[in-house]
């Protein structure tokens, strides 16, 4: 049995793909006179394209803040990076709405001001982790357990705190706060390091096979992938799960 058990967060422990596509859809069906469906969707493309020309992009990708995440991120800290999209946030949301909203023939700035506002209400409002993350407390009675995660420092542990998951973990390793992310080994190497446990004696269970698994594999961690959304396995030799019921028979 594994002396330590490393879990990833996002649509690992608490949704994040449904979450935001939700918010996507309640921010579109507050704007008056248009396509809602077609605006949400509209909205997430032009994120995820106004995202990827910002200065701190690399920085972004290096570590893990999606688009969507940037969308209500409050880039706490003193870092460079963090001051930079702080700064910026603003503006990247105007023009990821405002260009969804430009798609339908509405040149409204103020209404993107308020889409832009309104989405960060709506994310917030969703916080509930997957149902089978009961079992953590008496994985805990058995096993050292450290959350390993890419993403913004405060945005990840302000998910983390308002899933009310916090209390599970014996270590939080944040790819923000290390300025590096999965899949590079050192994450999980410094995650190790937290719960005292060698690399031998820990298990990595995450959604992301190159992040989660790969990653893992690469520092010397047993890996197991959770498919909670039915993927095709991208090839044979994962070990895979589809819920964490299905975790203590593989421990």
């Amino acid at each position: 049995m594994p002396g330590a058990l490393l879990f990833d967060l996002d649509d690992t422990l608490v949704p994040e793909e449904p979450f935001a596509v939700a918010a996507f859809q309640a921010t579109a069906a507050s704007a008056p006179g248009v396509d809602a469906a077609r605006l949400a969707v509209g909205a997430r493309a032009h994120a995820r394209a106004v995202w990827r020309t910002g200065a701190t992009w690399s920085y972004c990708k290096r570590i893990g803040i999606s688009s969507w995440e940037g969308l209500w991120c409050r880039f706490e800290g003193d870092s460079d990076e963090m001051r930079e999209l702080r700064t910026w946030a603003p503006e990247f949301r105007l023009q990821a709405w405002a260009r969804a909203l430009a798609d339908q023939g509405l040149d409204d700035v103020a209404l993107a001001v308020e889409l832009g506002e309104r989405f960060g209400v709506e994310r917030r409002a969703l916080a509930e982790p997957f149902p089978d993350t009961s079992l953590l407390a008496g994985l805990r009675e058995r096993h050292r357990l450290a959350l390993v995660t890419n993403g913004a420092a405060c945005l990840q542990r302000e998910k983390l705190e308002r899933s009310g998951l916090a209390e599970h973990f014996d270590a939080v390793v944040v790819s923000g706060d290390l300025g590096i992310g999965k899949p590079d080994p050192a994450v999980f190497r410094h995650a190790l390091s937290l719960v005292g446990a060698a690399a031998d004696d820990a298990v990595m269970i995450g959604d992301t096979v190159e992040r989660d698994v790969d990653g893992a594999v690469a520092a010397g961690v047993r890996a197991i992938w959770i498919n909670r959304f039915g993927e095709q396995p991208p090839r044979a030799d994962l070990v895979e799960i589809a819920s964490l019921d299905e975790l203590p028979a593989l421990l």
